[in-house]
């Protein structure tokens, strides 16, 4: 069973002329669910599936479904799925999502080549709004898909002009009906690149994910007095922002301090802050701090959170401000199925593909998925390890490696 290194670098190419950022360096694309261009990704995506004899669906969300029963195969049997998702963020690289998401195709195309027919059907899926940069949060489609948010819910956001989901897609032909159901899925296995350095700095071409980190965001509310700037002493200032750096500079030691002694994966990030008044001559009054702490460990995000509550208990004390922290947004890390690493690493042996076990520090619909069946997610390499960029760049020998990573499992798999 070959995968072809030319079909695949061609769907890739002709995916990024939708939405392509021109006069940047590199090759950018913006893909935003419910536009113009994300209609021609899955118009063209939606045809490719049919040329390959795919019956095509279409949910509800807009999330697609290309099913493949090969010959001899029980239609009755849960089938395994593939697929990844076209949306991108603005100005976004080539590879994210649609290299999964097309790898999935060529995977059953090898297979058909090949007469390979498995026992099960197979599903090249195409997930809803991945990236959350209109609708909701991010991981849409795969978060209808296995129950962690309804229809209804979905089709009710709204992205900042007031448009709702479900008028965007229904402008573009693509809300369609019933809801999909991952649960149904025997297994299920996502391509994507990896957006790290770690499989560039090995030398692998494929890395077989062992567990997708877990991620949990705080809002930290910092109150202290605006006043002026030049006639208040410092010995009579209550400085928000002041008391806020202090706060970052506790979760940047507790953070270090976890690395060194109990899970070198842990990572704590504050990437928002809004001032108020916000103005130079004004002493800052409020800090609203935007938190990010990732782990494959749920004991260390819990913490860090702890560290960071007695943080904000402390700089209270010591500075005479008001200080509150929420927790609104809470996901565990999500180990994947032994099955399906175990077949993604007999691949790469079966292929002679060099093949290295690595975590995920980023949220894909595989976090999702994982949570009502068998999942597995397995890496290309990103150049410099790039991503969300027009930099982004996955060489096409690697494309095609880790695509034949996939295919060979996903055979496997389909086979059981």
């Amino acid at each position: 069973m070959q995968v072809s290194a030319k079909r695949l670098r061609a769907d890739i190419e002709a995916n990024a002329q939708f939405g392509i950022v021109p006069d940047v360096e590199g090759h950018g694309r913006t893909v935003l669910t419910g536009t113009d261009e994300n209609k021609r990704a899955r118009d063209r995506f939606v045809r490719r599936l049919e040329d390959a004899g795919l019956e095509v669906t279409v949910d509800a969300v807009g999330n697609i479904v290309g099913r493949w029963v090969p010959p001899g195969a029980d239609p009755s049997l849960a089938p395994v799925a593939a697929g990844s998702h076209l949306d991108s963020v603005p100005q976004g690289g080539i590879f994210d999502g649609p290299l999964g998401t097309y790898a999935a195709l060529e995977a059953v195309r090898a297979m058909q080549d090949a007469s390979v027919s498995p026992g099960r059907p197979v599903h090249v899926v195409c997930f809803t709004e991945e990236e959350g940069q209109r609708f909701g949060n991010g991981l849409l489609g795969s978060s209808v898909a296995t129950g962690r948010l309804s229809v209804e819910e979905a089709l009710s956001l709204e992205d900042e002009s007031g448009t709702t989901l479900a008028d965007s897609l229904e402008r573009i032909g693509y809300r369609g009906e019933g809801q999909i159901d991952a649960a149904e899925w025997d297994a299920w296995l996502e391509l994507h690149i990896e957006q790290g350095t770690r499989l560039e700095e090995a030398g692998a071409a494929a890395g077989v994910v062992t567990s997708i980190t877990g991620i949990t965001h705080c809002y930290i509310d910092v109150r202290g007095e605006a006043n002026h700037a030049g006639s208040t002493p410092m010995h009579d200032r209550t400085d928000a922002l002041a008391a806020a750096s202090a706060l970052i500079l506790d979760l940047e030691s507790s953070a270090h301090r976890i690395v060194s002694s109990e899970s070198p994966s842990a990572v704590a990030t504050v990437g928002k802050a809004t001032v108020s008044p916000n103005a130079t001559n004004v002493i800052p009054g409020t800090v609203r701090l935007g938190v990010d702490i990732r782990d494959i460990e749920a004991a260390s995000m819990e913490a860090l959170v702890a560290d960071l509550e007695a943080s904000g208990e402390r700089v209270e004390s010591e500075r005479d401000v008001e200080v509150s922290i929420s927790r609104p947004y809470d996901i565990p890390p999500e180990p994947m199925a032994n099955r399906c690493r175990e077949a993604l690493l007999e691949a790469g042996s079966s292929t002679g593909i060099e093949t290295l076990r690595l975590h995920s520090g980023a949220a894909h619909d595989t976090m999702n998925v994982a949570r009502v069946t068998d999942a597995g997610l397995v890496f290309a390499p990103s150049r410099d390890g790039i991503s969300h960029n027009p930099q982004e760049w996955t060489d096409w020998e690697d494309c095609a490696g880790a695509t034949t990573v996939l295919a060979a499992a996903l055979g496997t798999l389909a086979s059981e």
